[in-house]
């Protein structure tokens, strides 16, 4: 094999177009590529390493999504107007196999991680001012402990790498096994407890636009992981009670810079990005930067958008109310869910959400979906995707506390009660507490309104517990008795390539 130095102008060539619009980034010198010796030297060429994490974190943001939604119980078979989207639908199908792997190669997970490791090796060498340096190592701690975290919750044991890649002489060294998953647990704690020492008393949430990760997106981190150690890894009350005091010291921030927004569409205006009140963490999409288009089939055509319409008559057409809209139309909500979230009370997050869409011929009948969470803003005669896209926001905290109150068999009725009332407005009627199962209930039936498309509701039905997964996914798809898996396999050529590695039990 040929001897190849991996340099960080190799890596962060890519990030350098898709940085985040900050103030920040102004300082900022422009450079093709940062080499090593550049950052150790150049204080705004190690700006730009940091910076770059964050464009090389959002190009897998339609991963962290896939893999946090696809196999739930939201997008399934039913009501789409153009062929189906097949890749999707294996995973919300479960079609999952040894042969039939959605995500091969850890999802190109491990180029994400190389460059953390890189970052928070070079950070304590650059010449930036120590408080600087502190922080962005405390941010890039955190991201990783996020990303092995999705990667334990999707294969479960994973390589486990937190060096740099220097060179590579052959092929053999890049041979790894699996590291049990708790090891990688013990690392993603580390890595959340090194986040947070290096914040110190830092409770500040970006200014402008939340678009950095902050010591209050790692205290949400460690209560998520620490519900999930303790449902399946055998942590039980501590551990729900260290997730519980994390979330709980979150709660207690609660102020008119960190609250829910009292109308849900302010969540995911692109005009209202700045110093929103419910965003803790975003990934960050700018017109004339990059735009979210990873939900291009869950929008519709431009020729069918004006053979349908928005209510059950000829008009207004589709193509008249988002005249630039132009995706396809291949996921949507079977009818039964559809009735589930229409049914009752107006639920403002629905209907800030999706939009059922009707043939403009008689008899009207429900055609699709169309989802506007992330429809964007016009910029003359185009749509701009220029919605940000929410990894945590305070109702997550919420809805977290209440899990961690649930699983101690404490009331978790005051923070399903806010998530509630800012839903239903005027109609809104009080959860009272009860039963272990039905609490938990409640939740999951919160996730699965406040969260659609947001890559939240698979890990909710996990974190919960594997009954209230075959419970609500349909027993055609996963029950205990099918061959489908809830972790995910690897391909052949995984194995292949690395003798190293064994397949997923179950696979």
């Amino acid at each position: 094999m040929k001897h190849s130095k991996i340099i960080i102008s190799g890596m962060f060539l890519l990030m350098l177009g898709a940085l985040s619009c900050t103030k920040e980034l102004d300082e900022v010198v422009p450079q093709d590529t940062i080499s090593k010796d550049q950052a150790l030297k150049d204080p705004n060429a190690a700006r730009t390493l940091y910076h770059g994490v964050y464009g090389l974190f959002r190009n897998y943001n339609g991963t962290f999504f896939q893999l946090g939604e696809m196999r739930s119980d939201i997008w399934v078979d039913g009501l789409f107007t153009e062929s189906v989207d097949g890749g999707l639908q294996n995973q919300y199908r479960h079609n999952i196999s040894s042969l039939n792997v959605p995500f091969a190669n850890w999802a190109g997970f491990y180029n994400l991680i190389y460059n953390l490791n890189n970052v928070i090796k070079l950070l304590p060498q650059t010449p930036l001012p120590e408080a600087e340096r502190s922080r962005y190592a405390a941010e890039v701690y955190g991201i990783r402990a996020y990303v092995y975290y999705t990667m334990l919750r999707t294969w479960g044991a994973v390589p486990l790498n937190t060096e740099p890649v220097a060179s590579i002489t052959n092929t053999a060294e890049t041979y790894k096994a699996r590291t049990p998953s708790d090891s990688i647990m013990l690392q993603i704690r580390s890595d959340v407890e090194q986040s947070l020492q290096l914040f110190g008393s830092n409770n500040s949430l970006p200014a402008g636009k939340r678009v950095y990760w902050s010591r209050v997106a790692t205290l949400i981190l460690k209560g998520d992981i620490f519900l999930w150690s303790g449902t399946h890894m055998g942590g039980g009350t501590a551990h729900f009670n260290t997730a519980k005091a994390a979330l709980t010291e979150v709660r207690n921030l609660q102020g008119p810079s960190l609250e829910l927004q009292g109308n849900y569409a302010d969540i995911f205006d692109p005009t209202r990005k700045v110093n929103n009140k419910e965003i803790i963490f975003a990934v960050n999409y700018e017109i004339q930067q990059a735009q979210n288009g990873m939900f291009g089939s869950f929008l519709v055509n431009s020729i069918q958008a004006n053979t349908l319409s928005f209510a059950q008559a000829a008009t207004p057409t589709v193509s008249s109310v988002y005249p630039f809209v132009n995706g396809a139309n291949r996921v949507g909500l079977n009818q039964t869910m559809l009735t589930r979230l229409t049914s009752g009370p107006a639920d403002q997050r629905i209907s800030n959400t999706f939009r059922v869409m009707y043939s403009n011929a008689a008899p009207f009948a429900p055609r699709g979906i169309l989802l506007t969470k992330y429809i964007g803003t016009t910029a003359g005669t185009q749509q701009i995707y220029n919605t940000d896209f929410p990894i945590y926001r305070y109702a997550d905290v919420l809805l977290l506390l209440a899990e961690a109150k649930t699983k101690l068999g404490e009331d978790p009725a005051a923070e399903i009660n806010a998530i509630r009332q800012r839903a239903y407005g005027a109609a809104f009627t009080p959860y009272v507490n009860s039963t272990i199962s039905d609490n938990m209930n409640a939740i999951l039936d919160e996730y699965l309104r406040e969260f659609i498309a947001e890559g939240k509701r698979w890990w909710a039905l996990r974190r919960a517990g594997d009954s209230y997964v075959y419970a609500n996914i349909s027993p055609v798809y996963l029950s205990p008795t099918s061959t489908a898996k809830f972790l995910l396999p690897l391909s052949i050529g995984m194995l292949t390539a690395d003798p190293l590695l064994t397949q997923t039990a179950g696979y």
